[in-house]
């Protein structure tokens, strides 16, 4: 644990700990004197048999270990990916988190399971052209809740704004007092 806090990274579905926005976001805390960590959770998302995004209760199951045991250290922020910000913001619910940082959050995932996340500091970043989740829905939830979002010229991948994401991600750290 740093002194600043520290950050799991939760990469999305069919992807991996090494994925290139969940690295960026990486080396963004890194810099800022943050520890940091990327999760591996391909094994439960192989598990399809389970359901559309394999086991979506493992992943979070493994999320809130890993949580719970940082967050008694100090600040917690909780990232993530499309399937890795739904389980980031269902867990800011069951353990301490000092911030989120949603990227393509599916808002009401396969249409029984809402977004649901702590009211902390959160920052977002989503693409005008999602062709999964839809930017409507992204701020008809962002607005009560105040969050910060941007929204971008790309799809749900957000591979054209990587470099975006960590800018956004670095002011949100940048804005978390000591």
């Amino acid at each position: 644990m740093s002194l600043r806090g520290h950050c799991i990274l939760s990469h999305g579905f069919e992807s991996g700990p090494d994925a290139t926005k969940v690295t960026a976001l990486a080396e963004v805390a890194e810099r800022l004197g943050w520890s940091h960590e990327r999760p591996d959770y391909t094994a439960f998302d192989a598990k399809l048999e389970l359901g559309r995004h394999g086991d979506v209760a493992a992943r979070l199951a493994h999320l809130q270990a890993l949580a719970a045991a940082r967050a008694a250290d100090g600040p917690l922020v909780l990232a993530g990916s499309s399937l890795g910000a739904w389980i980031s913001g269902r867990m800011s619910l069951q353990v301490p988190v000092r911030a989120l940082f949603l990227m393509a959050p599916p808002i009401n995932r396969g249409g029984e399971y809402p977004l649901e996340a702590a009211a902390v500091p959160t920052a977002i970043i989503h693409g005008w052209d999602d062709e999964l989740i839809p930017a409507a829905d992204v701020i008809a939830w962002a607005a009560p809740r105040r969050d910060r979002l941007l929204l971008v010229d790309d799809g749900h991948r957000l591979s054209g704004h990587v470099d975006a994401s960590a800018a956004l991600f670095a002011e949100l750290l940048g804005s978390l007092a000591p």
